[in-house]
């Protein structure tokens, strides 16, 4: 993969783009960049319990609530998301925000954005399907809160 043709999946406004899969580190480790416009509050509440993901802030600030508790990550900021803890993130400021996230091990792929931007899609702009985005996020060991 290289950057070049590396594939940008649109998951309503956020834009990913994987920089290593699972399957190209025995499963030990995921890598995908993604942007967050300015004013976006954009991943409904969720916890995953197979892999931690690490948060790395490339430009512009993310606010990641983790367990209850706000979480700033702005440029050269570093967050760490347990297994198990409850967790979503917004961009609350005026800028776009770019942030690296590491998942490991490598067990989460671009098949999940595809899946939910599909569910997304299949809404035309009204409100999605609220059942098939939780659907998607189980068969892809992500738990959404209740």
């Amino acid at each position: 993969m290289t950057a070049g043709t590396r594939e940008e999946i649109m998951v309503g406004e956020i834009v990913i783009r994987f920089l290593l899969e699972g399957e190209q580190s025995d499963g030990s480790v995921a890598m995908f960049e993604f942007d967050v416009p300015a004013g976006s509050k954009v991943a409904a509440p969720h916890s995953h319990d197979g892999f931690e993901e690490t948060i790395y802030g490339l430009e512009g600030t993310l606010v990641w609530t983790v367990e209850g508790e706000p979480n700033e990550v702005g440029r050269g900021e570093v967050l760490c998301i347990p297994r198990g803890a409850v967790h979503q993130f917004a961009n609350t400021g005026d800028l776009d925000a770019t942030a690296l996230a590491i998942v490991t091990p490598g067990i989460l792929g671009p098949d999940y954005f595809r899946d939910v931007a599909a569910v997304l899609d299949a809404a035309a702009g009204g409100p999605p399907d609220l059942a098939a985005i939780a659907a998607v996020m189980r068969r892809h060991g992500i738990t959404p809160a209740s």
